[in-house]
């Protein structure tokens, strides 16, 4: 056999794993992603404004404190009732993400349907606003709405491309974990020169040939 060909067989014996593993995990991610509810997300966007001039750490401050108060229930309670949701449910699908050198918080709503999920952006983008308003006078910063929650195109989740290749890597890292498991280092003592003849030596006592293999 050429020495082409035997690095090939070479190349397959040692690689299969991965490449069985690889196309089953794209496979696998395909088939998650024909299969799993549709999700919508819509974004409202509010702004922390300081009520004395020069003041703008202070509002970025305070939105990064309301951004985290976006989901929690004393925001959520006058918002689930404008949305039919339940509190908890409401806080699955609600998230408040701010930036750290802007007062701005943006609320995402994610629903079933394009339409839930505007409704659950806006309702907790207004609950927040009316809730952080109430301290105003003591807090020195004002919550304003900046932008509603657009209608989404297409739904966020799920992403065909993406399962596909999360389930490609998943497949490669099976397949690279199978072929660490088959490379078993080798036994101490069977390594090449660690041979010992233990054949019977003709004219020798069984307590000497023992000897003989000891050293």
């Amino acid at each position: 056999m050429s020495e082409p060909r035997r690095s090939v067989r070479a190349a397959v014996r040692r690689w299969w794993p991965v490449a069985v593993a690889a196309p089953l995990g794209a496979a696998a991610g395909a088939g998650y992603a024909a299969v799993a509810p549709v999700s919508y997300t819509a974004n409202s966007y509010v702004v922390v404004v300081a009520q004395n001039p020069g003041e703008g750490a202070t509002a970025v401050n305070f939105a990064q404190a309301y951004g985290r108060l976006a989901g929690q229930p004393q925001v959520l309670v006058a918002a689930a009732a404008k949305t039919g949701r339940t509190v908890s449910a409401l806080a699955d699908s609600v998230r408040g993400t701010t930036s750290p050198d802007a007062p701005m918080i943006e609320i995402a709503g994610t629903g079933p349907a394009a339409g839930d999920a505007v409704r659950a952006a806006d309702a907790v983008a207004t609950s927040l606003i009316a809730f952080a308003n109430t301290s105003s006078q003591d807090t020195g910063v004002k919550l304003v709405p900046l932008a509603r929650a657009a209608s989404p195109d297409g739904p966020s989740s799920p992403s065909a491309a993406l399962d596909t290749a999360v389930g490609a890597a998943a497949g490669v890292l099976v397949g690279a974990l199978a072929m660490a498991a088959r490379r078993r280092p080798a036994e101490p003592g069977t390594g090449a020169g660690e041979r010992r003849d233990t054949a019977p030596v003709p004219g020798q006592s069984p307590e000497r040939q023992a000897a003989g293999a000891v050293r």
